[in-house]
């Protein structure tokens, strides 16, 4: 019997990582088919094991979720940019902030955010014409990075700063794109990768300060949240202001807080908008579907937050577009004991991987796995597969916080445009993927604007 999972050869140093930064989608779905549930290789000096069989990713974020954390990986960088934010914190730091950060995730609080994310969405249809061609997912960025700073800092971006902002995603996005010589190369060392990763990191800041400094006294101020219920404004800033107010917050903790929902809190919903329009243009008869579907329910008005209830199919659509395309496409784990998963010894201290790309495409879980089938979601035929063959927001008590508050989003954007126009590919070929710390197109989404 054997102690040490399967997996494949590295090299001396690098490990797999050479294999992995070529393209991690094709290596993590290959190793997947090839070695099964638990796999081992190295990424660089991190033994890495893979997880593919839906119960043992359960146990790990969820039945034994006491027994892992957040790991610490060769660099500093994703620190620099996320400090002790909800996504990277651990322990009592992170309880507290997630505690304090839920109002603002209410789902009372979500479900009056319709208005907010319609309006946002028919202002960037203004700027559209038909026969125009339009990079998608530029604009899917734009639009939801007004809406997550109006919706959680009860402010609203200039068009300087939305452009600051995606003007410097790029060089955020090059610094944790997979690269076997990254653990040699310390964050602080002067190259000019990490020189233009750290500027773009200040300028994101000095937005977050004006953001701050405008907000700073109104607090308690209602009028300032677009989705008030109550005597005092619920918005995520608001309330940091004021568990600051109470000492209970540092300027840091503030400023980490606000880095990370403006940049987590609007690129999955970005990339998931952007994925489905490509598939929707690729599939025809999914988007007559959710065409049928719109008028029926809307009338040919935009959809509102009552509406979504009711466009069951258009659902399906999102959810079959996060199995192919899940924006975030993997998830680690560090053990802090020695556990043991598929019958395997998984160290502590070493690095546990969870891949939704691998499980969501596995033949294992789905029938035709690469074939984009919305019906797949159909409460009969999704019962038939394990709860963890399918989980784009993670799970467990950390599960994605803004969960509710993206698929509003990107069911209202969706419905939105596909009540007035279609978009239809502009390339004769399909995209290629980069991964990052999210999974993005290699190349601007070029898309034909048409009237339906």
């Amino acid at each position: 019997m054997r102690t040490q999972p399967p997996g494949p050869a590295g090299v001396p140093l690098f490990g797999n990582s050479r294999q992995y930064a070529r393209d991690p989608f094709t290596f993590l779905t290959t190793v997947a088919d090839a070695y099964g549930d638990v796999t081992r290789f190295d990424l660089g000096p991190v033994e890495t094991h893979l997880l593919t069989n839906p119960a043992d990713i359960e146990r790990v974020l969820v039945t034994d979720d006491a027994k892992y954390r957040k790991p610490d990986f060769q660099d500093d960088a994703i620190g620099t940019l996320l400090g002790d934010g909800l996504l990277l914190s651990e322990g009592d730091t992170w309880r507290k902030q997630r505690q304090l950060a839920q109002p603002a995730f209410g789902p009372n609080r979500i479900a009056k955010m319709g208005e907010l994310i319609t309006r946002h969405a028919e202002s960037m249809l203004d700027d559209w014409n038909p026969g125009d061609l339009t990079d998608v997912h530029l604009e899917m960025a734009r639009v939801t990075v007004r809406i997550i700073v109006e919706a959680m800092f009860g402010s609203q971006l200039t068009d300087e700063q939305t452009r600051t902002i995606q003007e410097n995603l790029e060089p955020l996005g090059r610094r944790f794109e997979p690269s076997p010589a990254r653990f040699l190369i310390p964050d602080w060392l002067p190259t000019r990768e990490n020189r233009q990763y750290h500027e773009s990191v200040r300028t994101l800041e000095g937005i977050i300060d004006d953001i701050v400094e405008e907000r700073r006294g109104t607090e308690y101020d209602p009028s300032v949240d677009p989705a008030a219920d109550g005597d005092d404004p619920m918005d995520l800033l608001s309330v940091l202001l004021r568990a600051k107010g109470r000492g209970e917050q540092t300027d840091k903790q503030l400023r980490d807080e606000m880095m990370t929902m403006l940049l987590a809190g609007h690129d999955t919903t970005a990339l998931t908008l952007t994925y489905t329009w490509y598939l929707l243009s690729e599939h025809p008869e999914v988007e007559s579907r959710v065409h049928a579907e719109l008028d029926e329910v809307c009338g040919g008005d935009p959809p509102t937050a009552a509406d979504v209830r009711d466009l069951d199919y258009l659902e399906r659509v999102i959810q079959e577009s996060m199995r192919l395309y899940p924006p975030v496409y993997v998830l680690f784990r560090e053990p802090k004991v020695d556990v043991r998963l598929g019958g395997y010894r998984i160290p502590r201290g070493s690095a546990v991987m969870l891949s939704q790309f691998a499980v969501h495409r596995s033949g294992r879980w789905y029938d035709e796995p690469e074939t984009f089938d919305p019906d797949r979601w159909l409460p009969a035929r999704r019962a038939e597969r394990p709860r963890f063959s399918y989980f784009p927001f993670g799970g467990g008590p950390r599960h994605c916080i803004g969960k509710h508050l993206s698929m509003l989003e990107a069911k209202l954007i969706l419905g939105t445009v596909a009540s007035e126009y279609e978009l239809d590919y502009a390339r004769d070929r399909p995209f290629d993927l980069r991964g990052s710390l999210t999974m993005h197109p290699e190349e601007p989404m070029a898309m034909r604007v048409h009237s339906r």
